[in-house]
């Protein structure tokens, strides 16, 4: 998941990605491994599970002066490289703060 947020005038002020998967080791070290032929015992879950809400919190700190940004939530499928990627669900919203 990308999380992007721009001023009106398109200027980038805060970008944040997040990966979801289950972690695991080979058993023969502490050394995290994440393809599916590799692993032996998980150590959490941190994978986004089917017809399941997940809530996350982002804080975005504005320079002086913006009270108007753009939000934009990017979640994608990563299919074994980062290269291919496959969107999943896409949403943009204006935040202000006034009222």
């Amino acid at each position: 998941m990308e999380v992007t947020a721009k001023t009106e005038d398109g200027k980038e002020v805060f970008k944040d990605e997040r990966h979801y998967h289950p972690q695991a080791t080979s058993c023969l070290n502490e050394k995290m491994v994440y393809g599916a032929h590799n692993k032996a015992s998980y150590v959490r879950d941190t994978s986004l599970q089917p017809y399941e809400s997940k809530d996350e919190t982002f804080e975005i700190k504005l320079p002086e002066g913006v009270r108007t940004v753009d939000v934009t939530v990017d979640l994608t499928y990563e299919i074994q490289t980062p290269d291919n990627k496959v969107q999943i669900h896409k949403v943009t919203r204006k935040v202000t703060l006034d009222r």
